[in-house]
């Protein structure tokens, strides 16, 4: 698919590391397909049917400046996006905007002066339960009792663009990565990395007090923790019998004990099992529950694994993608290394391989959409990735998009 703008599809994250630019595919009820994408003039929402082919012209959202999470719907889309915002730091403030038939009908910032919050960087999630939208992101204490701390929020949005109640204003500590699933009714189901009480946490409806459940301990400080999610958004899938999976790149824990430096009794100290991340499941049980132990599914200690995505396949299986390097060299928690591939292997709920392991020339760079049908289709820029050494300058640009569709 060939775009009116030039894509930079690459991004800096921890030490430099190269990870890609997210782009986030959603579904509409009627089955067609818009894809967000970032560009130096805002973001691009481009038109697809439901088979995955342009139908359209896009639609561009001047001056907004991260695709933090796409909702389709029949008559156009919701976005969750940074704008221009006046506060201390300079920041920009977190968004969330509508699009009907080509038009934006609303636009509510959703951090500002009377909260005390802006937004420089997203690494959310949006989502709609057919009356309301949940939108999940970090935020930057501008002014009150978080001044210059980092943290998470998530606001429930109506319809008509109307915040309301419910959520939370402060959450996980330097919040590392989120997930979000939209519930009928009641608190969205919630996960977050959080580097104060190192490691992923089930946070629905609580935000992350010290009783928020355990999935997994890692290590973690400001800035950086040794689980992640790709883009720092990770996938959330539901069962038919309301359990939960997610995915995502794990360093594990050799050890992990409260740290006694630190006063407020807090703080957890935590030596990780491997240099490289490994890939990592989890299942929960309800909304509100750990999984008791994550499953490490890959242990090949000079292997990095990264950009670990799960998807619903058929009926009652999950699909689990990640890349690969060899030969990986870590320093400070990131690794470089030769790239090896994207791989699609299918899992069961139990968390046991249900095919073998598949490398594929496609590569997943952000949000999967699920169709009626159970297709899964995503976007992604036809390049081979080389992660030998840090992004260092601008990134690459492309004005080409692939599409990428998979039909159990």
């Amino acid at each position: 698919m060939s775009l009116p703008a030039k894509f930079p599809y690459l991004s800096a994250g921890y030490n430099n590391s190269r990870e890609w630019t997210r782009t986030a595919t959603a579904v509409a009820p009627n089955g067609t397909l818009p894809v967000a994408w970032p560009a130096s003039d805002g973001i691009h929402v481009t038109p697809l049917t439901s088979v995955g082919k342009r139908s359209g012209a896009d639609t561009g959202v001047k001056g907004a400046k991260e695709v933090g999470g796409l909702v389709a719907h029949n008559n156009g889309f919701a976005l969750l996006t940074r704008v221009a915002d006046t506060n201390k730091w300079h920041d920009t403030a977190a968004a969330i905007v509508r699009y009907t038939n080509g038009r934006q009908t609303f636009r509510t910032k959703l951090t500002g002066t009377s909260s005390h919050d802006a937004s420089p960087t997203l690494d959310g999630r949006l989502t709609w339960n057919g009356s309301k939208y949940g939108a999940y992101f970090v935020v930057h204490g501008a002014g009150g009792f978080a001044d210059g701390h980092y943290g998470d929020k998530l606001s429930y949005i109506s319809a008509k663009g109307t915040k309301l109640s419910g959520g939370w204003s402060w959450g996980c500590s330097h919040n590392e990565g989120v997930a979000l699933h939209a519930e009928k009714s009641g608190a969205f189901t919630s996960l977050c990395f959080d580097d104060w009480r190192s490691g992923l946490f089930v946070s629905t409806g609580i935000g992350a007090p010290d009783v928020a459940p355990v999935v997994q301990r890692e290590q973690c400080w400001a800035g950086y923790c040794g689980g992640t999610f790709p883009s720092r958004t990770g996938d959330l899938v539901r069962s038919a019998t309301g359990r939960y999976a997610t995915a995502f790149a794990s360093r594990g824990a050799a050890s992990a004990k409260k740290n006694p430096a630190d006063s407020s009794g807090r703080g957890w100290s935590v030596t990780p099992k491997t240099s490289t991340h490994q890939v990592a499941v989890a299942f929960l049980k309800n909304r509100n529950s750990g999984p008791g132990k994550a499953t490490h599914l890959s242990n090949t200690k000079g292997t990095e694994h990264m950009n670990v995505h799960l998807a619903p396949y058929g009926k009652d299986k999950l699909l689990l993608s990640w890349e690969s390097l060899k030969n990986a060299k870590c320093k400070d928690g990131t690794c470089t290394g030769t790239f090896t591939g994207t791989h699609l292997r299918l899992i069961g709920w139990t968390g046991k391989f249900q095919s073998a392991d598949k490398v594929v020339q496609a590569r997943i760079t952000g949000d999967i959409a699920v169709s009626a049908n159970g297709a899964l289709t995503w976007a992604y820029v036809p390049a081979t990735p080389s992660y030998a050494t840090a992004l260092n300058g601008a990134s690459p640009t492309s004005k080409t998009l692939r599409i990428a569709r998979l039909t159990p």
